[in-house]
């Protein structure tokens, strides 16, 4: 997996490639507390995302909860089709921004 980041004046986007599962989650959760209360909004490119775990859905909730306190909103870009049959199967895609 790898998590480049982009920033903006009020957001910030990761784009993470690759695969999303139980021994990549941690560096994605580590990325994540670092950068929270950064930006107003964070978009999660998932669009080349080739397979996500549950460990990896984890990892997003989290980037959901992160952002709660501070007023921000987390918001998961281009999720790959993969990516997208899994947050279907499991109720996500109606609990979390999707773009």
């Amino acid at each position: 997996m790898t998590i480049t980041e982009q920033r903006s004046r009020d957001a910030i986007e990761l784009v993470i490639s690759g695969r999303l599962d139980t021994s990549t989650s941690p560096e994605l959760e580590n990325k994540l507390k670092q950068i929270t209360g950064q930006a107003q909004t964070l978009y999660l490119n998932m669009q080349n995302i080739e397979y996500i775990s549950s460990s990896g859905l984890r990892a997003v909730l989290l980037a959901h909860k992160l952002m709660l306190p501070s007023g921000g909103k987390m918001i998961i870009k281009s999720p790959s089709s993969f990516c997208s049959q899994v947050l279907a199967a499991t109720g996500m895609d109606s609990i979390l921004n999707i773009e």
